[in-house]
């Protein structure tokens, strides 16, 4: 289902899923959607390999695991997601080379926790991976320092600027166990 992009997301320097100046980085794009989800593009490349021609399953957990918290984003932008828990089913092999689309969605609030899905999908729409987590809610500047206690924003908040206008959505699957 086409939808419409509200706001593109920040990447960052070095994330090993967004960083746009790390070379291992899958580089994913993320997008607060219109119905209240987050959607990732990603391209893994084989960097990223396990078996051949299969993206590894801790980069797919990873991804995952940032589109749940980045679906916090479609709220907030200046609160963060630590995760607590995470459960991935591995349904199908990722492939790398080719872009995938990951969707996540809040799917329970509180005022310092939040839960939340995620699928991710290939270019036909097949479901690939699921993941559903647990995450505590912390502002930028908490998770932004480093151990010495320096806030680094400068590194989780760089904007690579695309002209992603709509996305084709698949429906998440997940949803309609949860709700």
């Amino acid at each position: 289902m086409i939808k419409k992009v509200v706001k593109k997301q920040n990447n960052s320097h070095d994330c090993i899923i967004c960083g746009l100046d790390n070379p291992a980085s899958a580089k994913a794009r993320f997008y607060s959607m219109e119905d209240e989800t987050c959607v990732a593009l990603v391209t893994f490349d084989s960097n990223h390999q396990s078996y051949p021609s299969r993206t590894h399953g801790g980069m797919v957990t990873a991804l995952l695991d940032e589109v749940i918290g980045r679906a916090l984003w479609v709220y907030d932008d200046t609160l963060w997601g630590v995760t607590m828990k995470i459960e991935v089913e591995f349904h199908a092999p990722a492939p790398y080379g080719e872009e995938l689309i990951a969707v996540g969605k809040i799917t329970k609030r509180s005022k310092l926790f939040f839960d939340g899905v995620a699928e991710l999908y290939d270019k036909n729409g097949k479901l690939l991976d699921r993941a559903k987590a647990s995450y505590m809610i912390l502002s930028l500047e908490k998770a932004a320092q480093d151990k010495d206690g320096h806030v680094h924003l400068e590194d989780v908040s760089v904007f690579d600027k695309d002209d992603v206008k709509e996305i084709d959505v698949p429906e998440l699957k997940a949803l309609r166990s949860v709700e």
